[in-house]
């Protein structure tokens, strides 16, 4: 099991930015992909974006697109999530989590990720 840890949430304005990051104790970090979701209350888990290994080819959800920019830096084994324009709608704890095994590509099936963060809260006010 890869141990994951979030950082980098809190409360923050609407119109505001946060960076997430998330810390593998992998030591094959950048052959894993990785990705981040969210979970509201009363709600599903959401997929919000994820990065394949090595180079790292990007998806976004829906939630995702156009304000929110996942990346990597594989020696430093951390992906990050820059979150910009952030609405209310965007509160959320926010998982971070890494691919079922090394070398496999995902998109935003939540089967396709074995590990889990504990995650970290974002609350957006209005």
């Amino acid at each position: 099991q890869v141990q994951l840890v979030e950082s980098g949430g809190g409360l923050v304005q609407a119109g505001g930015s946060l960076r997430l990051s998330c810390t593998a104790s992998l030591r094959t970090f950048s052959s894993y992909a990785r990705g981040w979701f969210r979970q509201a209350p009363g709600m599903e888990r959401e997929f919000v974006a994820a990065i394949n290994w090595g180079g790292g080819a990007t998806y976004y959800g829906d939630s995702g697109k156009d304000r929110f920019t996942i990346s990597r830096n594989n020696a430093q084994k951390t992906v990050y999530l820059q979150m910009t324009s952030l609405k209310p709608e965007d509160t959320a704890v926010y998982y971070c989590a890494a691919a079922r095994g090394p070398f496999r590509t995902v998109k935003g099936d939540r089967d396709d990720f074995g590990s889990w963060g504990q995650g970290t809260q974002v609350t957006v006010s209005s």
